[in-house]
């Protein structure tokens, strides 16, 4: 098979409706709705983290308070090799503003089912460093006290990474969403990378 033949088999599938050789119907559309919900989780940490809504964040530690996103999180690492990094970046500008920018951008890609490849490397690799901040392998903290790790691989930092994954590689964004159209635009189109 020809190298074009190729292309125009993955763009092929880049472009039509989800259902048929790879998926039902009801799969699609649950993939849709795991989309939605993994992007509503992103965009979720970002307006709490923004406004103080008085989840994970008080009003008083809100971004836009004066507060930063990253410092109670990172500064509060007791486990794992890169510790030290962890708490040298904790309330920095530049991990504030690329920590939020990921948030809003990964749960809006998510919602609007456009740039999902790029949405999943993102999340994964955000969703890695955390991990590593959590560090769920060790099983005491650097204070000898239980970590409280529960599993030593597999926690939500894996699978919201994987759910990232499936989200792209099954084009979800189709259905629901914005992804046909957002395949069909020219510099997409020029760029498969940014479907």
């Amino acid at each position: 098979m020809s190298t074009h033949t190729n292309h125009a088999a993955v763009s092929h599938l880049e472009q039509v409706e989800a259902p048929g050789h790879m998926l039902t119907k009801a799969a699609a559309r649950t993939l849709a709705v795991l989309r939605y919900a993994t992007g509503f989780v992103f965009l979720w940490a970002f307006a709490d983290k923004l406004f103080g809504l008085g989840y994970a964040t008080p009003s008083a530690r809100a971004w836009i308070n004066g507060g930063s996103p990253t410092k109670g999180f990172l500064n509060s690492v007791d486990v794992g090799p890169l510790q030290g990094f962890f708490h040298t970046i904790a309330g920095t500008w530049y991990a504030n503003w690329f920590f939020m920018l990921g948030l809003l951008g990964i749960g809006i890609a998510l919602i609007a089912g456009v740039g999902t490849r790029i949405a999943a490397v993102s999340g994964a690799l955000m969703m890695a460093f955390m991990w590593l901040a959590e560090f769920p392998i060790a099983q005491h903290t650097a204070a000898g006290a239980p970590s409280g790790s529960s599993n030593p691989l597999t926690d939500y930092h894996v699978v919201y990474a994987i759910v990232m994954v499936v989200i792209a590689l099954t084009y979800a964004g189709q259905t629901w969403g914005l992804g046909k159209l957002w395949a069909k635009l020219p510099f997409v189109q020029r760029n498969r990378w940014l479907i």
